[in-house]
């Protein structure tokens, strides 16, 4: 029973409310908020202060927090070692990714060659995605960030210059190819901290000293897409993103687009595990880091 009432201190504690742990365990709210009373009753404790709508770690929580840390990694490892336990065409995955454009193919590649694998997909922005595999949620991540870490095997996959996509009514939209600067008198749509498109974006502006006229900031790649359909505002975006659309244009930027890396991360201490390796070693002209 210890377990699931450390899972639930540390979930909390790692999102910042009962509701997220909820949520991320895929059980009732209650559910969480009886585990964490039943540790803190059995132990003769306090972990959390409640203050208001806020939960704030204790001394003893804050101490307890990098042994459940432990815990949670010892779960995850042995749950990964017996799914791949098995024969390898009986195993099964779990891969986290920024979408499906860099990743459909090579996991078709991979299911062609072992087609009893299971593959579970989850889907979010680079920084959730790098954190999901440090929590042990996924297996492999595929993610923008250039990431130099020495747990992490890092294999580059594609690259892909950001393009303007805007509506096909917007000033710039009938351009041939279109300077940074030339944002600077529109409305530029971006996405949530945490999106390599949205650092790459930043990055290339502040570096030519380009202000956009206002920003509106969207959740999702999903909502930036809406967003530009209905001529709120105009993007940079991966070519290999853009939806196909009749009311869409794309500009090419000139000179020196930014460019888009994406890479394959795996941790070094997992990447010998048959399907893992397996995985690894289908992708296409993947270099290794």
């Amino acid at each position: 029973m210890l377990p699931f009432l450390l899972a639930a201190f540390y979930e909390t504690a790692r999102q910042g409310s009962m509701t997220a742990a909820a949520k991320q365990l895929q059980v009732s709210q209650p559910t969480v908020t009886s585990r964490i009373q039943q540790l803190e009753s059995s132990y003769g404790v306090e972990l959390f202060h409640r203050r208001g709508g806020r939960l704030e770690l204790t001394r003893t929580g804050t101490e307890l927090m990098p042994l459940a840390r432990q815990m949670m990694q010892i779960q995850h490892d042995i749950d990964f070692k017996l799914r791949n336990g098995k024969q390898l065409l009986a195993g099964s995955l779990h891969i986290g990714t920024t979408g499906p454009n860099y990743i459909a193919s090579i996991i078709c590649g991979f299911r062609e060659q072992y087609p009893d694998a299971s593959i579970g997909i989850e889907v979010g922005n680079s920084r959730s995605m790098l954190e999901a595999l440090f929590d042990s949620r996924v297996d492999l991540a595929v993610a923008s960030e250039p990431l130099n870490d020495p747990r992490l095997l890092r294999c580059e996959i594609a690259t892909d210059p950001l393009v303007l996509v805007a509506h096909r009514a917007h000033p710039l939209a009938g351009r041939g190819q279109i300077a940074l600067h030339d944002l600077a008198s529109h409305t530029l749509l971006l996405r949530e901290q945490g999106s390599w498109t949205r650092n790459l974006m930043e990055e290339a502006m502040n570096a030519r000293a380009v202000r956009p006229r206002s920003v509106l900031e969207m959740g999702s790649r999903e909502m930036i897409c809406r967003a530009v359909q209905h001529n709120l505002g105009c993007t940079l975006m991966p070519v290999r993103d853009v939806p196909q659309d009749e009311n869409l244009r794309t500009v090419a930027i000139e000179p020196d687009p930014p460019v888009l890396r994406v890479y394959l991360y795996c941790m070094r201490e997992r990447a010998s595990m048959p399907l893992a390796e397996a995985f690894i070693a289908s992708l296409p002209n993947a270099s290794q880091h």
